[in-house]
């Protein structure tokens, strides 16, 4: 059974750059598409990337030209480079498979403000 677990969340200033993990235990490379969802209180989770294991990558339209999705499978991990960071950008960040998602983990908090 693969658990997620995210990390590297933090408080950034509206242009920053944070980079976010996630590891799978259980095995990444079992699972063909891996995705990062995001989450604001109130409002339902949104699709932000993924990467299936051809290395086929989608962006939310909102994202596109400043966040890096990339998985290591030898490594269970998954990535997210975030550029040029709005206030718009700030929610929980969630990894998980896509389409249909496995039991979610904690997530990890990103706060864009000034």
């Amino acid at each position: 059974q693969v658990q997620f677990v995210e990390s590297g969340g933090s408080l950034v200033q509206p242009g920053g750059s944070l980079r976010i993990s996630c590891v799978a235990s259980g095995g990444l490379s079992s699972i063909w598409t891996v995705a990062w969802y995001r989450q604001v209180p109130g409002k339902e989770r949104e699709l932000v990337a993924f990467e299936a294991n051809t290395g086929t990558r989608y962006y939310a339209d909102s994202v596109k030209g400043r966040f890096a999705i990339s998985r290591d499978n030898m490594k269970n991990s998954l990535t997210l480079q975030m550029n040029s960071l709005k206030p718009d950008d700030t929610a929980i960040y969630y990894c998980n498979e896509y389409p249909r998602a496995r039991d979610w983990g904690q997530g990890t908090q990103v706060t864009v403000s000034s």
